[in-house]
């Protein structure tokens, strides 16, 4: 009767005998664990499974003290798989059973730190917006008054002065203007993804041809709905951004993975999606340092001497037009950028 009701359960149930051996678990802890019961059954857990968190630790003084024991955000892998970050609650059924419980929170974890880019993102976009208003407009007053006093200056030499304060005006209006990031509206049409791929390729290749460039994509992908001009910039801003780390790192041998793979039930912020399209871009370059990698898409930060610190911040601009979101791994040896994407049809 109960095992009938655990079978049924969403959260991972493992049930242990005495000497920490695999007795049962649900359907549940099979695929949480990319494991089934009768592959490990009978089995120690601890010689199963890695973790940081001592869980064999916490399973022995569970069952001395006979008492439960909860640990949170723990990591937790059977042995060669993916680690997960996981909730696990240890209960002493018997002095001979105890009662494993784990929750994943990997996906509450990402969905929180998406939350948390996009919140930011937006702030930024208020913020940038309001200073554009604020320096554009007294930047129209001195160009028009360097204007005037051009025409009165009759001194070639003065006039080059003014000419001057002319071209540096419209440089920051410029800025200003890419701060903004597109100033049109994203089209909502049918895109084929490896198409924008392939272009990027091609361009990379012919500005930096010491780069070697690999394609892993996924041919299944259906076209998704967007702007082909908006995210092929998108996606050169990265991937461009990426291979002048790597040039200027001095990365010997310096190599770009271009990744497509479909993500299906997946939640971009608060909002689940049928099906998204996900584009990876993967270097071997540097790394991105810790101080640098939570501010990464704001505008005018950058990690590189010669950076402008606006290619990411206008990706990212160019993925909420799309609905979606850029995200960042990086270690020493590999940079990882995931351009998720939602490939439903916007019907606007």
């Amino acid at each position: 009767m109960y095992q009938r009701l655990m079978e049924h359960l969403t959260i991972a149930v493992l049930l242990l005998d005495g000497e920490l051996r695999l007795e049962w678990m649900n359907p549940a802890a099979e695929a949480l664990l990319s494991v089934s019961l009768s592959r490990v059954q009978g089995l120690s857990l601890c010689a199963l499974m890695e973790s940081e968190g001592g869980l064999g630790e916490v399973l022995v003084k569970a069952r001395d003290e006979f008492h439960p024991f909860t640990q949170r955000e723990a990591r937790l892998a059977m042995l060669g798989g993916e680690p997960l970050t996981v909730d696990y609650t240890v209960t002493p059924l018997s002095p001979h059973e105890l009662l494993l419980e784990v929750e994943p929170r990997d996906r509450l974890i990402r969905i929180s730190r998406e939350e948390a880019l996009l919140t930011r993102q937006e702030t930024v976009k208020v913020l940038t917006r309001g200073l554009a208003h604020e320096v554009k407009n007294p930047l129209g007053g001195i160009r028009g008054a360097a204007q005037l006093l051009e025409r009165d200056l009759e001194n070639p030499a003065h006039r080059e002065f003014t000419r001057i304060i002319i071209e540096e005006v419209d440089r920051l209006r410029d800025l200003v203007d890419s701060m903004l990031g597109p100033n049109r509206v994203a089209r909502h049409e049918p895109v084929n993804i490896h198409k924008v791929l392939e272009r990027v390729r091609s361009l990379l290749l012919a500005e930096h041809p010491a780069v070697s460039i690999e394609r892993d994509y996924d041919p299944s992908l259906p076209d998704l709905a967007g702007d082909e001009a908006q995210l092929i910039q998108a996606v050169l801003n990265v991937a461009r951004n990426a291979v002048e780390a790597m040039h200027e790192a001095g990365t010997p041998a310096p190599h770009l993975v271009l990744r497509t793979r479909a993500r299906r039930q997946f939640t971009l912020g608060a909002e689940r999606h049928r099906l998204v399209c996900e584009v990876g871009i993967v270097d071997n370059g540097p790394g991105i340092p810790a101080s640098l990698q939570e501010t990464l898409f704001y505008p005018m930060v950058s990690g590189r001497a010669d950076g402008s610190g606006l290619g990411l911040s206008i990706a990212q601009g160019i993925l909420h037009q799309h609905q979606g979101l850029i995200e960042c791994d990086s270690v020493p040896g590999q940079t990882e950028f995931r351009l998720l994407i939602p490939l439903e049809m916007r019907h606007d």
